[in-house]
């Protein structure tokens, strides 16, 4: 099992001007030598009675976390591992610009969508998130019930995909579990669908995922409850640049095949959420 938080030095020992081993900061963080002691990081927090959900990750990039290949996405590095590909959610703002509102990782049949929020120094924002996630899938017509997951108190829920009934017209319902963790001064929340909702053999797997998840909260103040910043690769932007042009290649044929078929219509692009 890997520790939850790296020791500090001693304040007044710095003062003092007792000489640190000397150290090396690079892509995987500060790297000490010698003496085997660690440079302190200011944003570190003390252990909060949360941290328990956080055994094996999801992962503070001032703890020590198991290595693996990660792609850096700013406030968040995601395990890239093979057979599981990541997705860009991106939403347009206000002024019409896209904004990347969270990564979604799809393997197999699962989907697990993730964000990072930034949050108090005290515990309690994902208990909140999960209110108001009751709340929205209630008024939605779903059904939501607390369980005991993996990562503590997770929500699961059957949600009502429009458009969708059974021959006797009942409405058909998608089965989701929002599942969610606080971290020093964030959280970080999830949401899984497909088989990795309602099969056991695959929740492990798919929760997995979550766990390998490294979240990078930065000194920047950011309000509690804001979702922290998510940046993509330049390659990676190249290739969402494409599949936009795809997609609207495909809408502009759908458009003009519609008056052709007795059963065309405009195709839309929906975006992952």
């Amino acid at each position: 099992m890997f520790g939850r938080r790296r020791k500090k030095r001693d304040d007044k020992t710095d003062r003092t001007g007792t000489e640190a081993a000397p150290g090396s900061e690079g892509a995987a963080g500060a790297v000490s030598f010698g003496n085997e002691i660690e440079p302190e990081r200011a944003r570190e927090q003390p252990a909060k009675e949360a941290d328990r959900h956080r055994a094996t990750g999801p992962w503070d990039e001032a703890e020590e976390f198991p290595e693996a290949r990660r792609m850096d996405l700013g406030s968040m590095r995601l395990p890239m591992e093979q057979g599981t590909e990541i997705q860009v959610n991106v939403a347009q703002d206000r002024q019409g610009k896209q904004k990347i509102i969270g990564v979604t990782l799809v393997r197999g049949k699962s989907a697990l969508q993730v964000q990072p929020f930034a949050a108090p120094k005290s515990s309690g924002l994902w208990d909140e998130m999960r209110e108001e996630l009751r709340e929205q899938v209630l008024k939605q017509g779903g059904k939501a019930e607390d369980h005991d997951g993996t990562f503590g108190p997770e929500l699961r829920a059957v949600i009502p995909v429009k458009g969708r009934t059974t021959e006797d017209g009942k409405q058909l319902g998608q089965r989701v579990r929002f599942i969610g963790v606080d971290g020093p001064r964030w959280v970080l929340r999830g949401v899984i669908r497909g088989e990795g909702a309602v099969k056991p053999e695959l929740m492990a797997e798919i929760e997995q995922l979550f766990a390998n998840i490294v979240v990078v909260r930065g000194d920047q103040p950011v309000p509690p409850s804001e979702l922290l910043s998510i940046t993509v690769p330049k390659e990676v932007q190249e290739q969402m640049a494409q599949a936009a042009k795809a997609r609207a290649a495909q809408q502009a044929a759908q458009r003009g095949n519609a008056g052709h078929s007795p059963n065309g219509a405009a195709g839309g692009s929906g975006q992952s959420v």
